[in-house]
Parts: structure tokens; C-alpha cells; sequence
């Protein structure tokens, strides 16, 4: 289970303390998939990135009784002067995964060659993408974490990425965080809208978008 308890994220601005997160309160069992939709500069990415622990909320609490992966796709947190095989043996062993059982997945997955032993801060923002993708895949996660859709790649990248997170992970809990309430529809089973800093959930998601459609206009 992860259970989000009043939790308030305030950021400091030149304006002063601006409060981006107000009282979120969320549960997600194992096995759930609940998508959050919310517009450009809602506070969906902040709060994902709490959910990771990637970021600690003002006040409130966050209880992750499951393991939870960072969100897909990410690569932010990669150290630019280690190789690409050398960031996925340092996050193995953040992780307590195995490397040399990851190396052989992460190296025909990404399908970045000879890339993986240069530098990272080398690549482009679509290799790191792709790294990213194939090590959150490589690590086994009770909940994984989906900031926007997960477009990595060309289509054929796309479908493989899509194999792997929403066909062989089914069993899996999910996340998603998006202002496409078509994605969020097809992959999820309940919703929640964050609007000015408040979540509200809805057990149907047509309602959550009727909701979304009504507080966006």
C-alpha cells in the first residue's frame, strides 16, 4: 500500500511562499492503476516525484509499504561522466538488484550498442530516455511511476516499452500522472483531478474527466 496523508508541497518564489500541493490525500493498493489528471503546472510532476521519494512533502506524510520505482523515463538522475553500464550498476546496488543479472536485459532492451560504455553526458535526450526505460524495466518495482505518457523512441521502441510496462507488468501498480484522460482511460482503473493544489478522486473515470473538462474550462 502507498498512502499519501494531508501532504503539502510549498515552494519559495520571489513572491513569496507559493503553495503547490494542499491536503493530498491518496491510497493505492498493489495491483492498482490510478492515473491523475491535471493541466500544464497542476502539481501532477511534484507529486509524482514525492510518491518517488525523489522529493519530501512540506508537512503531511507519505507511507510506501511496496517498493516504487522513479518515474519512467527519467533520466535526471544519472551521473554524466559514468557510462551508461556504470550508472546501471550504481543503481542496482541502490536498489539491491543483481547488475550483471540487469546488464544483459538493459543492453539488448535500450538498443544503444557501443553507447552504453561512453559517457552519459554524451547522449541525447532520446538515448537517456531510453536507458532510463530499460533499467526501471530491469528492476523489479511493486509500483511503477508514469510521468505523461511514455513515448520513448520511434513506434516500434513505443510498442516494445508498452510490452514490457502495461502486458508483462500487469500485475503491477500504476501511476499515472497526465493531461490525456484517453491514456488515462485505457490504462487505468479509477481517477482523481488535481486542480489549484487539491486532489479530488472519483471512482469512475468518466466522471474524473467530466470533472477535469469542466474545471479546465
Amino acid at each position: 500500500m502507498i498512502r499519501l496523508q494531508n501532504v503539502c508541497k510549498d515552494y519559495h518564489t520571489r513572491q513569496g511562499r507559493r503553495r503547490v500541493l494542499d491536503g493530498i490525500n491518496l491510497q493505492v493498493a498493489p495491483g492498482e492503476k490510478i492515473g491523475i489528471l491535471g493541466r500544464n503546472g497542476a502539481g501532477k510532476s511534484t507529486m509524482i516525484r514525492m510518491i518517488s521519494g525523489a522529493e519530501l512533502p512540506t508537512s503531511g506524510k507519505i507511507v510506501r509499504d511496496m517498493s516504487v520505482s522513479w518515474p519512467l523515463a527519467f533520466g535526471g538522475a544519472f551521473q554524466g561522466s559514468l557510462t551508461g553500464m556504470d550508472n546501471l550498476r550504481f543503481i542496482c546496488r541502490v536498489y539491491g538488484a543483481d547488475p550483471k543479472a540487469a546488464e544483459p536485459f538493459v543492453q539488448e532492451f535500450s538498443e544503444l550498442g557501443y553507447y552504453l560504455r561512453e559517457p552519459v553526458k554524451s547522449y541525447s535526450a532520446g538515448m537517456r530516455a531510453r536507458l532510463a526505460f530499460a533499467i526501471s524495466m530491469a528492476i523489479e518495482f511493486d509500483c511503477f511511476l508514469i510521468d505523461e505518457i511514455v513515448a520513448v523512441g520511434d513506434s516500434r521502441f513505443h510498442a516494445k516499452c508498452h510490452q514490457e510496462l502495461f502486458e508483462h507488468r500487469r500485475d503491477r501498480a500504476l501511476i499515472i500522472v497526465s493531461h490525456d484522460a484517453g491514456y488515462i482511460r485505457e490504462h487505468c482503473d479509477r481517477a482523481a483531478v488535481l486542480v489549484e493544489g487539491k486532489l479530488h478522486a472519483f471512482e469512475q473515470i468518466d466522471d474524473a474527466y467530466a470533472f477535469y473538462q469542466q474545471s479546465a474550462g
